[in-house]
């Protein structure tokens, strides 16, 4: 994670007199305001915050900005994202659309050389696969349209961290050493991220006085610093000069879209998603509407989960068909959202045996659409960047922000800014890289992402939050865990740490280190489940959950990504 960082307004001594010294848990309950990310620094950025009166949305910027500092191989002011806002006294959620831009001398052909699709990982790792960053632009909106406070008062946190340095865990030395060849072709990123040539070690202090530059800028001078000016230049140069056609012009005409959230139910439960063009919302919902059918509750959990899986194959059958940037492709998300729909996709489930692959459905015929559209047939499923960061927060006057933010693959394109210390995106390869698809490449155009930061209610009151990183198993993992809470009667913080399984139309289904041997995989094969052979761990998410009696519980994950952080204004006794 990439961006952000802290004004000199806040100095370590006002940090530490804010907030008392408490031991890193990833489960805490109480009253007032509450946080859960993978990073304590980010944690303890957004209490800080609402300790000065800031409310959920400037809380959740500053929680994001020392993100970037702390985690920035998987997101910062080099990328985008989907935040999604419940305004407490409005009664009203809202979704702010930060996602990257193609720039605009982007063609359909951009990834083809000779006819044929280029090289994945060479594209990644080069300014052709940059898009124009949001980052800036979306935090912008949220704090100007709906927070509080200025950028220079939620970038203190995250500057005095980018300053004063923070040590790096085994899991940041990792990330490291797994980019070393990429980082190793872009001389700002192996200067602060190498030490002759190889991966900084765990326990090194880390400092970035660049970002800390960059946030001071952004502190000053607001949000056209980033997207003019001598940053700008910057960024402009260190694409183009890797192979990207970015301009000034394409940094000075971004803009962040202010969208309606997709509304769906789910056994009493109303959810609001991320619209397009992240996919995430809608599959999420189309998912449990087909599972909204069964009887969960009532079957033995080997059967539950096989449904589970058949779900999501077939959502992600229709995901990968039809869903795009909303502002160049007409898709059917009326009929895909449409519970008669799903009910017609349920049919196509057997209950006791698993589908090798599901053909994308036809939805157009349940939503009121006089014109007759082009069908587009399912297309493959294209590498999509599983490395990310979700927080969510809340504050105590109820508002909360899911909010899930990247540059894209570990590390992006592995482009530091030179003097800026940001990396860069690598989201244009978020595109189908040949066609013809919904979600080619063009001028303008918003990559598909399946970000799904999703709020609950209940009764018309908030029941939870939840979202989590990792590409296109962002999808499952959020369809995974309300499935585990909801119909499996799990905790939140169980429903959560549970074994993830993420079936997206594939041969085989994803599965994490340890689960193939288990009795809970055993009893999935005899449905004729597959699991992929190189298990990795899927997923960081962080959820809230808020109770009857007025307290909220923050939870995040108790294993994965190095244990993250939940913190509560008022702990519960």
């Amino acid at each position: 994670m990439t961006a952000t960082a802290r004004t000199v307004l806040v100095s370590s001594i006002i940090l530490s007199l804010a907030l008392p010294a408490a031991a890193k848990t990833p489960v805490t309950t109480g009253t007032g305001g509450a946080v859960a990310t993978i990073s304590e620094p980010a944690s303890r950025a957004a209490m800080t915050i609402l300790n000065q009166g800031g409310n959920a949305v400037d809380a959740a910027v500053a929680a994001a900005a020392t993100l970037g500092v702390t985690d920035p191989f998987s997101c910062g002011i080099g990328g985008g994202g989907f935040m999604v806002i419940y305004l407490a006294k409005d009664k009203r959620v809202i979704t702010i659309d930060h996602r990257e831009t193609a720039p605009a001398s982007v063609t359909p052909g951009v990834f083809l050389q000779n006819g044929k699709e280029m090289d994945f990982d060479q594209v990644v790792a080069s300014g052709r696969s940059v898009g124009v960053p949001g980052t800036v632009r979306g935090w912008h909106e949220a704090l100007d349209r709906y927070g509080s406070m200025s950028f220079r008062q939620v970038l203190a946190p995250a500057i005095d961290v980018a300053s004063k340095g923070f040590k790096v865990n085994d899991n940041f030395s990792r990330l490291v050493r797994e980019n070393e060849t990429k980082f190793a072709q872009f001389p700002a990123t192996a200067a602060l991220y190498l030490k002759n040539g190889k991966a900084i070690a765990a326990g090194t202090t880390l400092r970035n006085r660049d970002l800390a530059k960059a946030y001071r800028a952004l502190a000053a001078g607001g949000v056209k610093v980033f997207y003019t000016g001598p940053m700008a230049r910057a960024l402009v140069d260190a694409v183009n000069r890797n192979g990207g056609a970015i301009t000034l012009a394409d940094l000075s005409n971004y803009e962040a879209r202010l969208r309606q959230p997709v509304h769906s139910t789910y056994r009493g439960y109303d959810l609001y998603g991320m619209p397009l063009p992240s996919s995430g919302g809608i599959a999420v919902a189309q998912a449990l509407n087909i599972l909204e059918g069964y009887d969960l509750k009532s079957m033995p959990r080997a059967r539950a989960e096989h449904l589970y899986l058949e779900a999501s194959r077939l959502a992600f059958a229709d995901r990968n068909a039809y869903l795009a940037d909303p502002e160049y492709v007409e898709a059917p998300v009326a009929g895909l959202l449409s519970k008669e729909y799903a009910a017609r996709r349920r049919e196509l489930i057997n209950p006791s045996q698993a589908s090798t692959h599901a053909l994308a459905g036809d939805p157009y015929p349940f939503q009121n659409d006089v014109s007759v559209p082009l069908r587009p047939s399912a297309n493959k499923l294209i590498a999509e960047g599983a490395h990310t960061t979700h927080l969510t927060v809340s504050d105590q006057d109820g508002n909360i922000v899911s909010y899930t933010y990247t540059i894209e693959s570990w590390g992006g394109s592995g482009i530091v800014v030179p003097g800026y210390g940001f990396l860069l995106n690598n989201e244009m390869t978020d595109f189908d890289f040949s066609g013809p698809a919904p979600n080619v490449p063009e001028a303008g155009k918003r990559p598909r992402s399946s970000m799904a930061p999703t709020l609950a209610f209940k009764n018309g009151k908030p029941a939870f939050s939840i979202g989590s990183p990792g590409g296109a198993t962002i999808i499952t993992t959020v369809l995974q865990t309300i499935f585990n809470y909801v119909d499996l009667g799990m905790s939140m913080p169980d429903a959560l740490n549970a074994p993830r399984l993420s079936e997206r139309n594939g041969m085989v289904t994803d599965v994490e280190p340890g689960f193939p041997d288990s009795a809970q995989a055993r009893a999935l094969e005899k449905t004729g489940q597959r699991w992929s052979k190189t298990p990795e761990e899927i997923g960081a998410a962080n959820a809230l959950v808020f109770h009857p009696d007025g307290t909220v519980s923050a939870v995040s994950e108790a294993r994965r990504h190095g244990i993250g952080s939940a913190m509560v204004q008022k702990s519960a006794h």
